[in-house]
């Protein structure tokens, strides 16, 4: 009997599961239980049992998708799109700090910006999504160059483009240094003059840099505390999106950002 209601149990588990996984979109508690024709009781307890395993997740609206196993697998398969499996990651980092949130790669020696969540604010940030910017001078590039993501910034004079920006390799360096102990980038009007950026780097299974994830915002709001909260707000989203992806930082490395106080690059 024993060995039977286990079976059952997995069978039914399975249902909701492929349920999920097939589904269009995101699908409620109310839609799986009617479409496996199981008790409310019965799908709430193999649904937590799911969830604990990473095998399902819910989004903001307490809807069910696939989980982070999912996530993972189809990363490390080149099937899933980084921009989708972010998404829920800069929604939420634009809600904790209501500015600018860009995620950006590395393309052709430039960082481009592959998508963005608008600020809320009157006065935000450009829509980049799409513009190459050299990696010296945007903190996307800084973090994604620090945590050895392919890219380089060749010869000793850099472009100049605010009297602020990093114009030598040898500063440039120095600078990506800090960067790594401190775990985030930070450009303030080194790409536009009063643009204050803070990037943290994204994490593959195997410990590769692919993306950086940003906030920025005008200097005159990045001012007080402001900073260091958005750096904590962007460093846990990033390693929480690493972690969607596969990444499991190695105990005793620096792969995962710190969070000290935000200050000039």
């Amino acid at each position: 009997m024993s060995n039977s209601n286990g079976t059952q149990a997995i069978d039914r588990a399975a249902g909701l599961l492929a349920e999920v996984v097939h589904s269009a979109g995101p699908v409620t508690f109310t839609e799986l239980t009617a479409a496996c024709g199981l008790a409310k009781s019965t799908t709430s307890r193999l649904l937590l049992a799911l969830e604990r395993n990473g095998l399902v997740r819910r989004d903001e609206a307490g809807r069910f998708l696939p989980g982070d196993m999912f996530v993972s697998f189809a990363w490390r398969g080149g099937e899933a799109s980084l921009v989708t499996v972010a998404q829920p990651f800069l929604d939420r980092l634009g809600r904790a700090t209501g500015e600018t949130v860009n995620l950006g790669v590395v393309t052709g020696g430039e960082a481009e910006v592959i998508a963005q969540v608008e600020s809320t604010y009157l006065i935000g940030g450009t829509n980049w999504v799409g513009l190459p910017v050299p990696l010296h001078c945007s903190a996307i590039g800084k973090v994604l160059l620090a945590y050895g993501a392919p890219g380089a910034v060749t010869g000793d004079r850099l472009e100049r483009r605010t009297g602020k920006t990093i114009t030598t390799a040898a500063a440039l360096a120095a600078d990506l240094a800090r960067v790594r102990t401190r775990g985030y980038a930070v450009t303030d009007g080194e790409l536009e003059p009063g643009l204050v950026s803070l990037a943290a780097p994204v994490f593959r299974h195997d410990g590769m840099a692919v993306a950086g994830l940003s906030v920025s915002a005008p200097a005159a709001r990045m001012t007080g505390d402001r900073p260091a909260t958005a750096a904590r707000a962007c460093v846990a989203e990033a390693s929480a999106l690493s972690a969607a992806l596969g990444h499991r930082p190695k105990t005793g490395t620096r792969e995962s950002p710190k969070t000290r106080k935000a200050g000039a690059a």
